[in-house]
């Protein structure tokens, strides 16, 4: 749908849950999207982080790692051979024809992570990736991707080693404050809601000053979110930035808003 309505913006699901895929089906859809879109598909993976989201699907989080590797393997050989062989503990395939190819020659590809051994697979597999984390992790899974990317003679174009944040941004500082947390607050009560009904060392109550106290909210005036975002990058390491601007219960309108004044205001920030 969004490939429909736009015509320069590449488009980036992240992610795709391996383990939950067929790698043949999702390397037919990711093929038919690449062309529909006329080549502005970039594709996340991932193994998956909730093991209860994991075991509704029948997949024992502890041979996540194990799946998705085999996964990614087959998918790759489908992205990119006419025939697909393969002989795991998970997926067998023989002599497979593969006649759908991306429209690009090399698909960009994503691996977000929440740790320095992901960071490191990322690296080693050539991938982007992206960090939800406080700075200080951050800055220890970034400093492992370009280790592991040195390391493998990866070469002088080094991929997106990137860091996500939620953004709103207004007029007012107090203003933004108060409907970003709002907004964040209503987020978060869904991505962690199965994490919080089966772990009891998930606080039940949601804390603003805690999740502002790790950094990963900016919300403010287009001057202190420019100020923020530096601060972010600096302290990171990371090469490149992305932003959340819709989440949780922002309205279309405040979301579009937010990202008016942040193109208009603190882009040229960082063009300077």
């Amino acid at each position: 749908a969004a490939s429909r309505i736009t015509h320069r913006i590449r488009l980036a699901p992240l992610v795709l849950i391996l383990p939950l895929y067929h790698p043949l089906r999702v390397a037919s859809e990711i093929c038919m999207l690449d062309h529909l879109s006329k080549g502005r598909l970039d594709i996340g993976l991932g193994r998956g982080i909730s093991p209860y989201e994991l075991a509704y699907f029948n997949v024992n989080h502890l041979e996540s790692r194990e799946i998705f590797e085999e996964a990614h393997q087959v998918l790759m050989d489908a992205l990119t051979r006419d025939v697909v062989n393969f002989r795991g503990n998970h997926f067998k395939f023989f002599n497979v024809p593969i006649e759908l190819k991306p429209l690009q020659p090399r698909l960009p590809m994503w691996y977000p992570c929440s740790s320095p051994e992901g960071a490191r697979t990322a690296a080693q597999k050539g991938m982007h990736t992206c960090f939800l984390a406080p700075a200080a992790r951050a800055r220890v899974m970034a400093d492992a991707y370009k280790q592991a990317w040195a390391e493998s003679g990866g070469g002088a174009a080094m991929p997106k080693v990137a860091i996500t944040r939620h953004i709103y941004v207004a007029e007012n500082e107090a203003e933004a404050r108060r409907r970003g947390i709002e907004a964040h607050k209503a987020w978060y009560q869904r991505f962690g809601y199965l994490w919080a009904k089966f772990d009891p060392r998930i606080p039940a109550e949601y804390d603003p000053d805690r999740h502002l106290a790790t950094g990963t909210l900016i919300f403010g005036t287009p001057e202190s979110v420019g100020a923020r975002i530096a601060e972010e990058l600096e302290a990171t390491g990371a090469n490149y930035f992305v932003t959340r601007f819709a989440f949780g219960d922002l309205r279309h309108e405040e979301s579009l808003r937010s990202v008016e004044l942040f193109t208009r205001e603190v882009m040229p920030l960082f063009r300077r």
